[in-house]
């Protein structure tokens, strides 16, 4: 019986045999491959006392954000506190019941705290990086690994997923050479840390070097495409680049083929193919019959509420898809929700995540003041719903599009130079710049 992990951490005793299944599963979930779920129930199978087991069961189905892992992780959770956890281990539990509750705030506190006094605790950090993505907390995104780092070295289990979780609060923070850098040296590690290799991609997209964006992404398209549950997010990445190129055909067909063609209902993929059938259609593409398909799997998947980000990319597919009745629903379902119950989310979807759900609908109904108004005024503050720079950018390009359509010419011709500013190269910033007056 071992009472430490792989890395020093302390551990309730735990079978030597559980203890390298839970290391395996570690491993798969940093790299976002294989199948975690499965290898660490095959360690709860040999030691069902495995505290550390059931913890990193719960994040499994915590972090995807899937309104059913909830109560998966709950009875994790309730597992694992029978089991005796010591210190470090209910800690995981504190922070498990905080996100649960919609508390992300606090799971984030307790997971700093966490890391503090245990800095190669693995799990912790990629755990709090997940929250603090879902935060949109840049600067905990980079500086809670910065403070882990000094204290990790190659040698120890988990070291490339340090690397590149870093390299992304780098890129997220405007460091884009040493998060280039960091990316890369993950990667020679572990060629297959889809995290890392996501990170330079979004390097080299806020850069807008499209043309070596599509390089990066073909020639290291077998460590990310293949057996791997965050490829439609990659996939995504492609297709971005392809649009900034207005390679407009090259675009579709991965929407059709790997991002959207297995009609997933997870989440994270729907997340990417809203976003990308949103933006071809703010670049003049008609993409009305592509809409029908997406609404439909968020309206299997979808719960209002549950975290803002994946409320408004929902809402474009109502949208896109003419389906007015949902979108209504679907709005008046955020108005009603109970604030117990989701926690931190009811002030965000205050603040932020109704605004936008409201000034979407109003740009898709023409009403185009408002919706300027309205994303003018939450525009400063959406990074507290979540998500990336490159992902946020749609709420600027939806900015853009109702200016264009509401005849403030002024308000758009500043808005491109924006833009222009960042991505001189841009084909599509070229495309706003040709739809503007002479």
């Amino acid at each position: 019986m071992k009472t430490t992990d792989l890395a020093g951490n302390p551990l309730s005793a735990t079978d030597d045999s559980a203890l390298a299944h839970y290391a395996r599963a570690l491993q798969e979930f940093h790299c976002y491959r294989g199948d975690p779920v499965a290898t660490i129930n095959a360690a709860t199978a040999i030691q069902p006392d495995f505290v550390m087991g059931h913890v990193l069961h719960a994040w499994l189905h915590l972090l995807g954000t899937e309104p059913e892992g909830l109560a998966v992780a709950r009875d994790d959770a309730a597992k694992a506190a029978a089991c005796a956890p010591n210190r470090r281990e209910q800690a995981h539990l504190d922070a498990i019941a905080h996100f649960a509750g919609g508390r992300w705030e606090a799971a984030g506190r307790v997971l700093e705290d966490l890391a503090i006094e245990w800095p190669r605790d693995i799990l912790a950090l990629q755990a709090g990086h997940l929250v603090d993505f879902y935060r949109g907390d840049s600067r905990m995104l980079r500086d809670r690994i910065a403070r882990a780092l000094p204290t990790w070295d190659a040698s120890l289990p988990g070291y490339h997923a340090l690397l590149g979780m870093h390299a992304f609060g780098c890129e997220e923070t405007g460091d884009y050479r040493r998060a280039e850098a960091q990316g890369r040296r993950a990667l020679e590690l572990e060629p297959g840390d889809s995290w890392a290799h996501h990170a330079v991609a979004h390097v080299i997209e806020m850069e807008g070097r499209s043309a070596d964006g599509i390089a990066w992404m073909r020639e290291r398209q077998p460590h990310w495409a293949e057996d791997n549950f965050f490829a439609v997010h990659n996939w995504w990445h492609l297709a971005m680049f392809h649009l900034d190129r207005d390679e407009i055909d090259e675009a579709l067909a991965l929407f059709d083929g790997p991002i959207h063609g297995p009609r997933s209902a997870l989440m994270l993929d729907l997340i990417d193919a809203s976003a990308l059938l949103c933006r071809l259609q703010f670049a003049g593409i008609d993409v009305a019959a592509r809409w029908a398909s997406v609404a439909d799997c968020w309206r299997t998947s979808a719960r209002p509420g549950l975290y803002s980000f994946n409320d408004l990319h929902a809402m474009m597919a109502w949208l896109g898809a003419g389906q007015d009745a949902s979108a209504g629903d679907w709005m008046a379902a955020q108005r009603h929700l109970d604030a117990a119950k989701i926690g931190d989310h009811a002030a965000l979807g205050t603040a932020v995540g109704e605004p936008l759900l409201r000034a979407f609908a109003d740009l898709a109904a023409g009403r185009y003041e408002a919706a300027i108004e309205t994303l003018r005024t939450v525009r400063p503050i959406a990074h507290r719903f979540g998500g990336s720079h490159a992902q946020r950018d749609l709420i600027d390009l939806a900015l853009v599009e109702a200016a264009l359509r509401g005849g403030r010419a002024p308000l758009a011709r500043a808005l491109i130079n924006e833009r222009l500013a960042r991505k001189p190269d841009s084909a599509i910033n070229r495309r706003l710049v040709a739809r503007l007056p002479r």
